[in-house]
């Protein structure tokens, strides 16, 4: 019996495994290769973040038409592009998220950073990761004002990247 090199036997405990929750995650940040501290942990947020969306990457077909081939096109894989991952989180009186925005936003090139997001299992163990490669902030928004509303001001950050690394095994063991 042959197995695909892509797909893994259906048999494995891994395919029977629960779906994991969307709510229990940690966003990380350190230097990344250009960075100026050579990959040391570099502490840059003080909270966490209620919300994460965008980890996606997508793929733009190549499509090549035939000579003679009457029925359908000939598809190839192209270039792969990635979404802008937004953080969101609420407002505290720390400036770190702004202060990066502004650096990079001064010219600052090597403050780019690689972001991990990792989710945990409902034990507080980490269980698998996505590497944001050469994160550059490309967005900060404060809260929204507003003198009759009584929710949380909630802040955000926009992300742009240059690769999303799919980890199975996280560097940050528990939550």
């Amino acid at each position: 019996m042959s197995t695909s090199p892509i797909l893994p036997p259906q048999n494995l405990p891994e395919n029977r495994l629960d779906p994991l929750h969307v709510f229990r995650f940690q966003v990380d940040f350190e230097t990344d290769a250009i960075g100026s501290s050579g990959g040391s942990p570099v502490v840059l947020c003080s909270g966490a973040f209620s919300e994460c969306n965008g980890l996606e990457a997508t793929m733009e077909p190549k499509v090549i038409k035939e000579g003679g081939r009457n029925y359908g096109v000939i598809q190839r894989s192209g270039p792969v592009t990635f979404a802008t991952v937004i953080l969101k989180r609420g407002m505290t009186k720390t400036r770190d998220l702004h202060h990066w925005f502004e650096l990079v936003g001064n010219g600052s090139y090597g403050y780019r950073l690689a972001a991990t997001i990792t989710m945990f299992d409902t034990t507080g163990k980490g269980v698998l990761s996505w590497k944001l490669e050469k994160a550059l902030p490309v967005k900060f928004k404060a809260a929204d004002l507003n003198a009759k509303n009584t929710e949380i001001g909630i802040e955000e950050l926009h992300l742009a990247h240059e690769g999303l690394v799919f980890i199975k095994t996280p560097k940050v063991a528990t939550l």
